[in-house]
C-alpha cells in the first residue's frame, strides 16, 4: 500500500491509501480513520460505503464521523464505489448513475464490466482482508453502513454474509434494485437480463432469504426527491414484516438525500453500531 494522505483529527488519524486490488483489476484508493483508542489496542470497524458519483473522500469530509468514532473508539473505513483507472470502461453515454462511481456493489458478469466491476468481493473480501493485515483492527467486530446505493450495497452485503458484521444500517438506501430505474439500468448491464440473476443483490429478496437477523437500522428522510421512484423504503419495511425481522425504519421530517441529512444522523448510527461492536 502507498499512504497518499494523513491529516490528525479527533485525536486519531485520518489516513488515505492507494493500493493494487486483485479483485478489480486496477488501482483503488480508500480511506480510514484511526481512533485515538487504536493506538494502545485493536479497535472495531465500520465499513462506509458511499452512493452514486462519490468516491472514498465524500463521506470522510463532509459527514462529521470522526468525532463520533474517536468518542466510542471505532475504525471507519471507507472505499471508493467503483474501480477507476485505464483500461475501466465507464457509461458510454457519460450518464451519471452508471459506470465510473456507479459500481453498485456486485460482482458483474456481463461484458465489459466483469473484469473490473468486482466491487462485492472488494468491499466483502478483499479490503477487509488487507485493512486486518495493515492497521490495528479486531475484524471480528465489523459492522456496515451506507447511503443510497452504498445503502443498497451495505445491506446486501451484510444480508449476504452471515456472521460477518454485527449491525448494518443505511440512509436512503436503494432497497429494490429490482423495482427502480437505477437498478434496472445497472443490473441488466452488470447481470444480464436475468432478473432471477437480479435478486442475489435484492435487499427485499435477500431480507426474506436471511439466515441470520442483524440489528438493521434505516434512516430516509421524507423530503428525499428521489424517495417514491427510486428508494421505496415501504418495500424494505413490508420484507421485514413478512418475516418478522428486526428492522428499525425512521422516516425523518423535512429531510432530503444530501450529506445533511447524513450529518445529522451520523453520530446516532455510530452510536448504535458501537452499542453492538463491544466485546
Amino acid at each position: 500500500m502507498e499512504k497518499v494522505a494523513e491529516n490528525r483529527c479527533f485525536g486519531g488519524r485520518q489516513l488515505r491509501y492507494r493500493h493494487a486490488s486483485q479483485a478489480l483489476g486496477c488501482d483503488m484508493q480508500f480511506s480510514i480513520y484511526l481512533p485515538p483508542q487504536a493506538e494502545d489496542a485493536a479497535v472495531p470497524v465500520l465499513y462506509w460505503l458511499s452512493g452514486l458519483t462519490c468516491t472514498d473522500e465524500n463521506f470522510v469530509h463532509k459527514a462529521g464521523a470522526q468525532r463520533y468514532a474517536a468518542e466510542h473508539g471505532i475504525a471507519v473505513i471507507a472505499p471508493d464505489t467503483s474501480p477507476r483507472g485505464e483500461g475501466v470502461p465507464d457509461d458510454p453515454e457519460g450518464d451519471w448513475d452508471f459506470g465510473l462511481g456507479a459500481g453498485f456493489y456486485v460482482n458483474a458478469t456481463e461484458q465489459p464490466w466483469a473484469a473490473h466491476y468486482n466491487m462485492y468481493d472488494y468491499v466483502a473480501s478483499e479490503l477487509p482482508a488487507l485493512a486486518g493485515a495493515n492497521f490495528p483492527l479486531d475484524s471480528a467486530r465489523a459492522a456496515i453502513s451506507g447511503h443510497s446505493m452504498g445503502g443498497h450495497g451495505a445491506l446486501t452485503i451484510a444480508l449476504k454474509s452471515p456472521g460477518r458484521y454485527r449491525s448494518v444500517s443505511a440512509f436512503a438506501p436503494i432497497s429494490s434494485p429490482l423495482n427502480c430505474p437505477w437498478g434496472e439500468k445497472a443490473l441488466s448491464a452488470y447481470l444480464g437480463e436475468d432478473r432471477l440473476e437480479w435478486e442475489n443483490y435484492d435487499s427485499c429478496v435477500l431480507l426474506r432469504r436471511a439466515a441470520e437477523q442483524l440489528p438493521m437500522l434505516v434512516d430516509q428522510g421524507d423530503a428525499d426527491d428521489f424517495l417514491r421512484e427510486q428508494l421505496k423504503p415501504e418495500l424494505l419495511q413490508q420484507a421485514a414484516s413478512d418475516v418478522q425481522y428486526p428492522l428499525q425504519l425512521r422516516m425523518q421530517a423535512g429531510y432530503d438525500h444530501s450529506y445533511f441529512f447524513i450529518a445529522s444522523f451520523i453520530g446516532e448510527h455510530i452510536a448504535f453500531h458501537a452499542s453492538h461492536l463491544q466485546a
